[in-house]
């Protein structure tokens, strides 16, 4: 996906929830999806037949207990991990049979990935963690630079953007974290546990982003979260128990 095809970049503002977008084609489609581990002289069915597809410019709250099969539906998606059956497309492209130097270049131009800790570079300024994802993309300093600043602007960090780590708060430490998956121009943005070590008032407030930036960069997110009560600001959650996914359950009548 092109920056020509998103919508203008906008400064963020979190405090009223966006209303429910008009969803595009499918960006990221599972189907029939099984992961299996070995164990002993056995195996471990991570993952059992699932399957799910989300669209541009929708978000699916992904919940469950524990060991479920949340973390390893993500790594799947992210092309991280290969299934041992079924299908994963990304933006049209089918993953499931590329060779491990074409899955690297699918995850660095079409996936975002955000994780539940930032870990982002202690030596690092904000906007430095931007454009150092850009120049291992080879993308030229002076466009990375400017692209770091304008979603810097878009979380609401355009005021530290040369602060390190140590400066930031938890929280604007996590919108670090979602501008830098936003460098690539993804199409599919995977989200793991985003408000897990915040508070409630910060969790919201990167809950609320996350579904601006759904709505604006019109990408499929998947968020797992414990946090049920912020499933209302998705479009569908979908559960899963012992590796088995129910059909998502749209959020808004």
């Amino acid at each position: 996906m092109t920056s020509t095809t998103r919508s203008p970049l906008s400064p963020a503002s979190d405090q009223t929830q966006p209303p429910t977008p008009k969803h595009g084609g499918t960006l990221l489609s599972l189907d029939h999806v099984t992961l299996e581990y070995p164990d002993g002289e056995g195996t471990i069915k991570a993952l059992d037949d699932v399957s799910l597809r989300v669209g541009s410019g929708q978000m699916v709250a992904l919940v469950g207990p524990s060991g479920s099969g949340k973390s390893s539906l993500l790594a799947v998606a992210a092309t991280l991990i290969r299934p041992t059956s079924g299908t994963v497309i990304i933006a049209g492209q089918d993953a499931t049979g590329l060779k491990d130097r074409e899955l690297t270049a699918v995850r660095r131009d079409k996936v975002g990935i955000i994780f539940q800790q930032p870990n982002l570079l202690a030596s690092l300024t904000a906007i430095e963690q931007l454009v150092i994802s850009d120049h291992l993309r080879g993308k030229p300093l002076k466009t990375a630079r400017s692209k770091a600043a304008e979603l810097l602007d878009v979380v609401g960090l355009a005021s530290s953007a040369y602060k390190r780590p140590h400066q930031l708060s938890g929280g604007q430490r996590q919108r670090v974290n979602i501008a830098r998956a936003l460098m690539g121009d993804p199409t599919v943005l995977l989200v793991d546990e985003p408000t897990a070590a915040l508070d409630h008032e910060r969790s919201d407030a990167i809950v609320r982003l996350l579904r601006r930036v759904t709505d604006e960069f019109r990408v499929a997110t998947v968020m797992v979260t414990h946090d049920t009560e912020f499933v209302p600001l998705t479009d569908a959650v979908a559960t899963m128990r012992d590796g088995r996914l129910c059909a998502p359950v749209p959020t808004h009548s």
